[in-house]
């Protein structure tokens, strides 16, 4: 087990990736490392792993892929993706391929990309979002430190109208570490249509001590706001990067932190 999945406490099934700031960067850290059966794929548009992380590519109509799941043996990371007339994109699964791809091929993590935020680093979901199989087991929920800072538009944000109005922030209005918590615990935020699933915040792009300092203050009201979770994992998932270390820090709940709504 790599470090960042021993810090998420991963164990298997499927995970999905919601949000925005770095939703390929968090499933291809954790392919690339797992060990068993894994599969990798989406149910929106996504781009192939990319080639260090080992992970064969399958293209192919649903029907086609189903087939070739249970066709598979041993171990090895497999990509499972639809065909798509956009240029380096490919299309996802459907909600139940997923599953039926999952049992099939009798993996052991199927790591699931189940929304899009159009390389922007803060975003909250319009209706029908996110894209989740049902028998999804964990929901990844990823930001962008690099936001924090920025104003409310449309160059780091995605939606920046639905984000505002979660946030009661007008655009062009500072991003601060207060609203990363809100969007991750609010109504409207990235945490809608999780209800009963296993939901762990992640703070990617976290790449010098000034954004550690601002994400670690985003994680302490993250968790004095909500008691879905009982730790934030701060990332940097730069591949250039030197000495490169994925998980940044593991913010847990203490004991003075607010844990239990009254």
């Amino acid at each position: 087990m790599n470090a960042l999945a021993e810090a998420l406490g991963l164990n298997g099934g499927i995970v999905a990736a919601i949000g925005a700031g770095g939703k390929k960067s968090v499933l291809n850290e954790l392919a690339a490392h797992a060990t068993g059966r894994i599969a990798w794929t989406g149910t929106v548009f996504t781009a192939r792993p990319p080639r260090w992380t080992g992970v064969e590519v399958h293209v192919g109509n649903e029907a086609e892929l189903l087939s070739m799941a249970g066709k598979l043996s041993g171990d090895g990371r497999h990509a499972f993706l639809l065909p798509s007339e956009k240029p380096g994109r490919y299309g996802g699964l459907s909600p139940d391929g997923v599953d039926q791809l999952h049992e099939q091929g009798g993996f052991d993590l199927t790591l699931v990309k189940a929304d899009g935020a159009r390389m922007r680093g803060l975003k909250c979901p319009k209706p029908g979002e996110p894209v989740l199989p049902a028998r999804t087991r964990t929901v990844l929920m990823i930001l962008s430190a690099q936001v924090i800072g920025k104003p409310l538009d449309e160059s780091f944000v995605h939606r920046p109208e639905r984000v505002g109005a979660v946030l009661d922030l007008a655009p062009g209005e500072r991003i601060e570490p207060a609203h990363l918590a809100a969007i991750f615990t609010r109504p409207g935020g990235i945490s809608e249509r999780t209800d009963g699933l296993v939901i762990l915040p992640i703070i990617n792009q976290v790449d010098d001590e000034t954004s550690r300092g601002l994400a670690t203050e985003a994680a302490r009201l993250a968790l004095a706001e909500s008691d879905r979770f009982d730790r934030v994992i701060l990332t940097c998932l730069k591949r250039e990067r030197a000495r490169r270390v994925p998980v940044v820090d593991v913010i847990k709940r203490q004991a003075g932190d607010r844990s239990q709504k009254e």
